[in-house]
C-alpha cells in the first residue's frame, strides 16, 4: 500500500468513533462545509501512521491549521504544550462554549494552545456558529 492510504473500513470506523464531528471544533458532518477529514494526531510528516490509535475526525479548517504540529506556545504562559489528541482526552476536559455558544474557551494550556494554533475561533468560524446558534443547531451537545 502507498504511504498515507487509509483504508475505507477503517476511514468508517473513525467516522463512527468520532461521531461525525470534527474533534477539535465538534462541527458535525451535518453542518460542515466539506466533507471531514481523517487527521493523523502525529502527522506522517513527524512520524505519525495510519493505525487507527493514531487517527481521528477533523474540519478542513482544523486539519489545515493542525498541519504537522503536534506543540504550540501557550498564549498564557508561552511554554510550548502539546495539542489536545481527540482520540484520548474527553474534549470537555480542556475547552467549554462561550456564553453565547460561538467561542471555543480553552480551559487548560492544552484547550488553549489548541484553539490558537488551529485557529478554531477564526472570524469565519464564529460567524458561522452564530448563524447555527441562532438555527438552534449548537453548540453541540454531549
Amino acid at each position: 500500500m502507498t504511504p498515507g492510504y487509509i483504508a475505507r473500513v477503517v476511514r468508517e470506523r473513525i467516522r463512527g468513533e468520532a461521531r461525525n464531528r470534527c474533534g477539535y471544533c465538534l462541527t458535525p458532518q451535518t453542518l460542515a462545509y466539506d466533507t471531514l477529514e481523517i487527521d493523523h494526531i502525529i502527522p506522517e510528516a513527524t512520524g505519525g501512521g495510519n493505525e487507527p490509535n493514531n487517527l481521528w475526525l477533523a474540519c478542513r479548517s482544523c486539519n489545515r491549521h493542525k498541519g504537522t504540529q503536534i506543540d504550540s506556545r501557550d498564549p498564557l504562559t508561552n511554554q510550548l504544550v502539546r495539542l489536545f489528541d481527540p482520540r484520548r482526552e474527553n474534549w470537555r476536559d480542556h475547552f467549554t462554549w462561550s456564553e453565547d455558544g460561538c467561542i471555543v474557551i480553552g480551559q487548560t494550556a492544552c484547550g488553549r494552545t489548541t484553539v490558537m494554533a488551529l485557529q478554531i475561533n477564526n472570524a469565519f468560524a464564529v460567524e458561522t456558529r452564530r448563524f447555527w446558534v441562532e438555527a438552534g443547531w449548537h453548540p453541540p451537545k454531549g
